[in-house]
């Protein structure tokens, strides 16, 4: 498995990271020895990234993610590990008391003694200004304890991150989770990377499937995207199936190809060796060039089409 430097922090993170939510039983019930069965072999096949937040699944994820590691019992410095604070099942508080709760909270779900990267979940829905003000110094504090090495910012809208990077000092904010925003119907995120690397800034991606719109099976009901791109993406993926292909690993290819994304997060559970031999036929093979350009044309009515996310700032 590629490892790849996230920003100026100095980690090297797997290219394909593991993305907790679905211990947290958001997608289904998932038994606690399917959980440990699939986070080790995550590790088994090099993924040393893994991303949790006390909003998923209520704090089930961080729950189980932590009893994964003890069950398996891998040495915490062989691991990465993102949480995030903000954003709970009971709503938003970025405020500084409930950000320095939260850590001390996540810690024990986890077990461990720090998390690497401790990151604002989904700033758009609360003011901007609150995150630049009051949250990030919190977690700088929050840092200088030594309960969170790096500092990050995640989000839908990206305008959200250059108002905050534009108004924090310099170094305030290690790396940003960005989703939805590349793939192959949506690239708006390279635009932004040369501003990013700027500010010494990391990047990690995450829903290379759009949240469903690139699979087979199709998004959820509950999907926020237009009946126009639902449409387009399923007709990306009639046309793989017609071709004997998979939507889902030409997806996660083109996500992975770009070297400027240090790590590319997957909600992983019985999906994991399909999203790490999608990494193994890329750097051994390359994308199917030809298929991408089909997949393009199909796509292009729709290219770049988002949907609104937070509250309007002033």
């Amino acid at each position: 498995m590629e490892k790849r430097e996230l920003g100026k922090t100095g980690l090297k993170v797997s290219a394909l990271g593991f993305g907790a939510s679905p211990l947290g039983n958001v997608f289904g019930d998932v038994p606690l020895s399917d959980s440990i069965a699939s986070v080790r072999r995550a590790l088994d096949l090099g993924i040393n990234f893994f991303d949790t937040s006390p909003y998923y699944g209520g704090t089930v994820s961080e729950k189980v993610l932590g009893e994964c590691f003890k069950a398996i019992g891998v040495p915490r410095d062989q691991i990465i590990v993102s949480t995030k604070c903000g954003r709970y099942v009971e709503g938003f508080d970025f405020s500084a008391e409930r950000v320095t709760r939260s850590i001390d909270e996540s810690l024990t779900r986890l077990g461990l003694d720090y998390v690497d990267i401790l990151q604002c979940h989904d700033i758009e829905f609360v003011s901007l200004d609150q995150i630049v003000n009051e949250t990030i110094p919190a977690l700088q504090k929050i840092k200088e304890t030594g309960k969170a090495r790096f500092i990050g910012i995640t989000g839908l809208p990206l305008d959200v991150y250059t108002y905050v990077l534009d108004r924090v000092p310099p170094g305030s904010v290690d790396v940003i989770l960005s989703y939805c925003h590349f793939g192959i119907n949506d690239s708006t995120l390279v635009d932004l990377i040369p501003y990013l690397k700027s500010k010494g800034v990391g990047v990690i991606s995450a829903s290379p499937l759009a949240m469903g719109l690139l699979t087979d099976s199709g998004p959820p009901a509950w999907h926020p995207a237009s009946d126009e791109l639902k449409s387009a993406c399923k007709l990306a993926a009639e046309h793989c199936r017609k071709k004997g292909k998979k939507i889902t690993k030409i997806a996660m290819q083109y996500c992975l190809s770009n070297k400027d994304i240090s790590t590319v997060l997957v909600g992983m559970n019985s999906s994991t060796q399909e999203n790490v031999a999608a990494i193994l036929e890329l750097s051994s093979n390359g994308i199917d060039k030809e298929l991408l350009d089909e997949l393009e044309n199909i796509l292009e009515p729709v290219k770049n089409q988002t949907w609104p996310s937070g509250i309007q700032q002033s």
